[in-house]
């Protein structure tokens, strides 16, 4: 059991996802419509309709999601074509996710019962349970970058293999672009020793050659993202978002979709926002733009009690803080959705530093934390199963 428990926990949230998701795939399949692009040597999809969104540019549509999903789903389309069901990825990717979690509260010897807890919370008492039910385009991005974030979070804690950290950074980022500001943090990391265990190297030259490895990794990832970027709009840079927000009626036709004048609505959005309380069942009613995090997911003031290491506490901050910033200058808070799936950017390190200070287990109010948070999750999921999308 100890050996082969988070092979069994991600299977349990992987099966528990697709029943709960009924095994149905989701009508906003865009990575689906962007793997069979790539597969006929594309990168513009054949678009069915407004349901899908998707930039318009020089007569042709393109997602503007990062592609990582897509490449995922390649060996699957390619079997199946567009019949292939992309919430079925997004199951087995909140599965990897609950695995890493588990493989972090054992290499920080965290208590069998607290990981337990901390893996649940993980999956219910944030938004990674109800994102990958739905799987729809932007939410398997974020169970995607969670999942690849974890897992570089898990070999940074252990072996510490520079390319294999590189690799599932790369993929985090190609997941959801925010994951981008954990990317300097995990150099720092593998260049300072931080996290690192008895069998990694040790020695200054040792740590740069580590940091010298991550980065000759990134160089080809970068160059085929300059690639991609220059098939697409024929430019080294994205501009895809800026386009849609250029497009968007909640945007504007000039500027940016990040800006300062944002971040009091996203304060708001984060902390703020309650659920709507009607007179007849089911009396609290989460708005369609979401229930801020202080309500759905309590559980992370854990978080705020992790003291050592010291050196790792203070990354998982940088990464955590560097990861959110462009949450909270961005022009949405995410939109149709329960609690705040924005956060999911962010949420991994945060859990990392609940395992942290969950090493010699969970008292009894950080228990209640955790579990009122599971609790709002797991009601999350079934209203918006219920009520929206049955």
């Amino acid at each position: 059991m100890k050996r082969y428990g988070g092979v069994l926990a991600g299977c349990i949230a992987t099966v528990a996802v697709l029943l709960a998701a009924g095994f149905r795939a989701t009508p906003y399949d865009n990575y689906v419509l962007l793997a069979d692009a790539l597969r006929h040597g594309r990168v513009w999809i054949d678009w069915p309709g407004a349901y899908i969104d998707a930039l318009r540019y020089n007569g042709h549509y393109y997602v503007i999601e990062a592609p990582l999903p897509a490449l995922l789903l390649l060996p699957a389309v390619a079997l199946f074509g567009t019949a292939t069901n992309q919430s079925a990825l997004a199951a087995v990717l909140a599965g990897i996710a609950t695995f890493a979690a588990w493989q972090i509260g054992r290499a920080l010897t965290v208590p069998l019962a607290a990981r337990t807890v901390l893996c649940v919370f993980l999956l219910l008492g944030t938004d990674l349970f109800w994102c990958a039910t739905f799987g729809d385009v932007w939410f398997i991005a974020h169970v995607s970058a969670v999942a690849f974030t974890l897992l570089a979070l898990l070999e940074l804690l252990g072996r510490q293999r520079a390319w294999v950290v590189a690799l599932f950074a790369a993929s985090a980022v190609e997941s959801r672009f925010s994951m981008l500001g954990a990317v300097p943090v995990y150099a720092a990391m593998l260049g300072l020793g931080i996290g690192r265990s008895d069998v990694a190297p040790n020695g200054r030259d040792a740590r740069l050659r580590l940091v010298g490895n991550y980065m000759l990794v990134l160089v080809p990832v970068a160059a085929l993202w300059v690639a991609y970027n220059q098939a697409r709009w024929g430019t080294p840079y994205d501009v895809g978002y800026t386009g849609w927000f250029h497009q968007d009626a909640a945007g504007s036709p000039t500027g940016s979709p990040f800006a300062l004048r944002y971040f009091g609505y996203q304060v708001q959005s984060f902390f703020v926002q309650t659920p709507a309380y009607t007179p007849i069942f089911p009396y609290l009613v989460p708005g369609f733009g979401g229930v801020a995090l202080t309500w759905t997911s309590p559980g992370l003031l854990v978080a705020f009690f992790a003291r050592r290491p010291k050196r790792l506490v203070l990354a998982l901050w940088a990464a955590a803080l560097l990861c959110a910033a462009p949450d909270f200058l961005y022009y949405v808070n995410g939109f149709a959705q329960f609690g705040m799936r924005h956060a999911l950017d962010f949420e991994p390190f945060l859990f990392v530093l609940m395992v942290l200070a969950a090493r010699r287990g969970l008292g009894v109010p950080a228990m209640a934390l955790c579990w009122f948070s599971i609790a709002v999750g797991a009601w999350g999921v079934w209203f918006w199963r219920t009520f929206v999308r049955h």
